[in-house]
């Protein structure tokens, strides 16, 4: 390994040479060298070869390196310049000629032409003086880092220059363009510290003032024009190679951002959204081109973002977290030589980069001397300022400058942005003769010692931090590099596309969610991701679960709570994993109320059932809590969402079956309501007093009166009430009539049933069954209901009835209420009956339609066609089989089979299409929101409804579905219509 050289004055580098690397192929190194010096250019260099010092050193490049032998070879010229001048006389008079080139030149090939061939000669001129140990390591990345700022300076220049001609922009001054020009350019990276290597990538942020007077047109039309033409100018391959490779990968998120930030939209980004990577980053940040004042006024105004006022040990833990995911599963674990990554790898260059940029992040605030952007003087500093032991201090000091000189003899090989070992034995041995080793053993033992310190010295660094789940592979999302280990880890875990679950990852972390938009979140984040996609990978569907939990994130102003939760619990990791693949409206409720995820770790949660008296009394205990009807609200949903989410978790679990899930969801809806009605009424007893005589009751209808509720269904209800008639005012300190005193106890129940408040809403309240509709008072005095069913109801009113429900209320009162249901659904009925029922049938089909095959209540056949067939027989026949009177479908439909009021056939096959339509709907309603076509869920979803029906896939559902829905309309039709 060569070490530092010194200054050789206005010494020609020839004379300064001090060594050369080891040859590997003595014979074919001296061949090439003799055809060289054969060919007529290489005439002039024949004195200069003679010379042992050169001779050696050219034997070296002819051996070891393509690239640069490449260079020699096509231009002896360049290799006879850059040999007979001092190095800085060399090195500034080609920065000089690539300047004057492009600053007395329109065209752009021209251009182009003089910036490539000045970095060629610059690129030899620095590899020569390296490897012949006249530069130290310090030096060479500091004259690699001179030239990179000189052609980026002068083809900005050029580009400015074109934008005045070309009338976009009205430069003060064509000598100095930059001046005025309200475009920046910053240097981060390595080249903003001034430690550029030969093949590196320059890493760059363009800032514009979008205010600036040189504007003619629109700010980021010219800027961003003048960035892609920067990238040209430098990337763009041609006849004469390419000036640099430019990445602008380090504004402020690029997958959302244009090319050229405009400077409000910066300071917001990093006021709100800016990312600890992006602080460290910003360590190495410089004005380097173009408005050189604008850009320090740019990063002195991100002082308070970069360096925290107090000791920041939150940075310390995000970053380390960044580095374990760069070595999970990626041959870094282990210190070892071939085929070893020296930047990425354990005990490599980042790994001493993370520990000085890190305890700067965390202390440099308090420490204005610990802001500097090299990497050894900093470390240097973290020493003198008792930071870091001295131990440390030496020994990864040492160890980085052979780091980097490895990485150095890397890239001259070809000029490629590797800084991977050699894994072929032969390869290697050729390698450590390159970088001055006789064997490759001794190569080998001076690299694991190196690489074992710096492992050695980053442990103990970050001994106390947690352990990180990457057993899936490489996962690193943070950071500006798109990492391609990372795509081969997505695929191999099962995402379909890859580059797109990636990009997703990488937004969170530059807060494109709302839910990601605080440091605290994407700090969590950076730590839940590995066993998150994990976890997304065994549920089956693993992009639709990304995909849902994404969806999910846009939709939550915060989500550190789930985070947290999720990460220190695996197995909940992977429910809500299964849940996001085949139940995204589930999930959804997960990620707006992450405590609800506390339901699945309560002991004896997938238990089946939930006794009606245990909801009844855990909904009463509610009102005995407060006095506050506002808090009582908030009580009453936070209870309501957290019980429905448990009977949903055991639905979606199978710990109880469809049919179990209907009745748990009346029951709860039930509870509720009888709560939230007696919370009313003790408020109006206290406000208004007590009607004489007074009693109410709440009337169950639908779905809720039939014990057959969803995830998603409305409250049908009637509230009834009577009182006496003699004394109709209450008694309280403000009276009320007993009819307005019941209609605002029924404005105020809805209100507590349907209101959104904080807590969001509850249910949806339907009360048009009432007599009067949706006209009159929401509330029914008791005998106008009575007069109502017996003398004005029509047929489809009574069929309702059929599924009535007394809920709650005054217990003499729903005793009374039930038994004149009884009396009006036992009335005898003339033949006309099933000719109104087929009529009320045909006109739902015109109103709402009945060929969607995936609407299982209303498409023909289902379960619309089924309950009406059930009401029917129950109206038709209850005179005489009071028995029939039920408020469920099958239990209607059982007692007509019993007493042979439909054949058993029918009986058996509407039973049982009831029972699987209503377990298929029970599962869609808990997955998907109400509308939403099966065909286009995720497999998850689809698998879990086809489950549902105890079929093997969605198409198998359907095609039963179909031959059901038929018979069923076959009998309806023979029932019904033949009538």
């Amino acid at each position: 390994m060569t070490g530092p050289g010194r200054e050789a004055g206005a010494t020609p580098l020839w004379r300064a040479l001090r060594t050369a690397p080891r040859l590997s192929d003595p014979s074919r190194a001296r061949e090439r060298l003799a055809d060289f010096m054969r060919s007529e250019p290489a005439t002039d260099l024949r004195s200069l070869v003679r010379k042992l010092k050169v001779r050696r050193l050219l034997l070296a490049l002819a051996d070891h390196s393509p690239f640069l032998w490449r260079l020699i070879v096509r231009d002896p010229g360049r290799l006879t310049r850059c040999l007979n001048a001092d190095f800085n006389s060399s090195l500034h008079e080609l920065i000089l000629r690539a300047g004057a080139a492009c600053d007395s030149t329109q065209d752009e090939a021209a251009a182009m032409r003089a910036l490539r061939q000045a970095k060629q000669e610059s690129a030899l001129l620095i590899a020569l003086a390296d490897l012949g140990g006249v530069k130290s390591l310090v030096e060479t990345t500091r004259a690699l880092s001179l030239a990179a700022d000189a052609f980026i300076r002068a083809a900005l220049r050029f580009l400015l220059r074109e934008a005045h001609h070309a009338g976009k922009l009205k430069l003060a001054s064509l000598d100095e363009p930059e001046r005025g020009c309200g475009l920046v350019i910053l240097a981060l990276g390595k080249l903003g510290a001034d430690e550029l290597n030969y093949s590196s990538d320059v890493d760059l942020a363009v800032f514009y003032d979008p205010d600036c007077s040189a504007l003619v047109g629109e700010a980021s039309t010219a800027y961003v024009r003048i960035t892609k033409r920067l990238v040209k100018l430098l990337q763009e391959a041609t006849a004469d190679s390419y000036v640099l490779r430019v990445d602008l990968r380090l504004r402020p998120d690029p997958g959302s951002t244009s090319i050229a930030v405009s400077l409000p939209a910066a300071y917001s980004y990093y006021e709100t959204l800016g990312q600890n990577w992006e602080r460290a980053a910003y360590i190495k940040a410089r004005a380097m081109a173009g408005d050189l004042e604008l850009g320090r006024e740019f990063l002195g105004a991100l002082t308070p973002f970069i360096w925290r006022k107090y000791f920041d040990y939150a940075a310390l833990a995000d970053i380390h977290a960044m580095k374990r995911q760069i070595h999970a599963v990626r041959g870094h674990a282990e210190v070892t030589v071939p085929g070893h990554d020296v930047k990425l790898g354990r005990g490599g260059i980042r790994e001493v980069e993370f520990f000085v940029q890190t305890q700067q992040l965390v202390f440099g605030g308090k420490r204005p001397n610990l802001r500097g952007s090299r990497t050894l003087d900093m470390l240097a500093e973290l020493g003198a300022d008792g930071w870091t032991p001295a131990d440390a201090v030496n020994d990864l000091s040492a160890a980085y400058v052979v780091l980097r000189e490895v990485e150095h003899r890397l890239q001259m090989i070809a000029d490629e942005q590797t800084q991977r070992l050699p894994q072929d034995a032969g390869e290697l041995a050729r390698f450590a003769h390159f970088c001055g080793f006789a064997r490759e053993a001794d190569f080998e033992t001076a690299l694991m010692r190196c690489m074992g310190l710096v492992s050695h010295h980053y442990a103990r660094l970050f001994e106390h931090a947690p352990a990180l789940d990457a057993s899936a592979g490489s996962l690193v999302f943070t950071g500006a590099e798109h990492d391609p280990e990372t795509l081969e880890t997505l695929t191999r875990l099962g995402f379909k596309d890859a580059s797109l679950a990636l990009e997703t990852v990488r937004g969170w972390h530059f807060g494109r969610r709302p839910a990601v938009r605080t440091a605290r979140a994407r700090e969590v984040l950076t730590e839940l991701v590995p066993s998150l996609l994990q976890a997304f990978s065994k549920s089956g569907e693993p992009d639709l679960a990304l995909a849902g939990f994404d969806q999910a994130l846009a939709h939550t102003p915060a989500a550190v709570e789930l985070f947290s939760l999720l990460k220190s619990n695996p197995p909940i990791c992977e429910l809500f994993a299964d849940i996001l693949g085949g139940a995204p409206r589930l999930a959804r409720m997960i990620v707006a109320n992450p405590h609800l995820l506390d339901a699945a770790v309560a002991p004896h949660v997938f238990e089946a059932l939930t006794d009606d008296a245990v909801y009844r009394e855990r909904a009463a205990r509610l009102a005995q809590r407060t006095e506050h009807f506002e808090e009582f609200l908030d009580l009453l949903r936070d209870f309501g969402r957290e019980e429905m989410f448990r009977i949903g978790l055991k639905l979606f679990s199978e710990a109880m079956t469809p049919l179990e899930a209907g009745r748990d969801y009346s029951a709860l809806a039930q509870a509720i309501v009888a709560a939230a009605l007696d919370f009313v009424l003790r408020m109006f007893a206290a406000e208004h007093g007590r009607v004489q005589g007074g009693r109410v009751a709440a009337l169950g209808l639908g779905r809720l009166g039939a014990r057959e509720m969803t995830a998603t269904s409305d409250l049908d209800l009637i509230l009834i009430y009577d009182f006496d008639h003699a004394n109709p005012e209450s008694d309280g300190p403000r009276p009320l009539h007993a009819v307005q005193y019941y209609t605002r106890v029924a404005q105020r129940l809805v209100a507590a049933l349907t209101v959104a408040t904080k807590r969001g809403r509850l249910y949806e309240v339907d009360m048009r069954l009432r007599p009067s509709g949706r006209q009159g008072p929401l509330a029914t005095q008791f005998a106008g209901l009575v007069d109502y069913q017996n003398n004005t109801a029509e047929t489809w009113e009574h069929m309702a009835l059929t599924r009535a429900r007394a809920l709650a209320g005054d217990s003499a009162l729903t005793l009374e209420i039930e038994q004149a249901i009884r009396a009006v659904l036992m009335r005898r009925r003339g033949d006309h009956l099933a000719r109104e029922v087929a009529e009320m049938r045909k006109l739902i089909a015109k109103v709402k339609g009945d060929k969607d095959r995936w609407d299982l209540k209303l498409a023909s056949g289902g379960l619309i066609d089924i309950e009406f067939i059930a009401q029917y027989l129950t109206l038709r026949h209850a005179a005489d089989h009071p028995a029939m009177i039920s408020s469920s479908t099958s239990g209607m439909i059982a007692a007509a089979a019993e007493f042979h009021l439909i054949e058993t056939g029918d009986a058996r096959h509407l039973l049982f299409a009831h029972h699987v339509m209503t377990s298929v709907m029970q599962m869609l309603r808990l997955a998907l929101d109400p509308g939403a076509d099966p065909r286009e869920a995720s497999e998850g979803v689809k698998r879990r409804l086809a489950a549902a029906a105890e079929l093997p896939s969605l198409s198998a559902l359907e095609a039963d579905l179909r031959d059901r829905r038929r018979i069923v309309r076959r009998i309806f039709e023979r029932i019904l219509v033949a009538h």
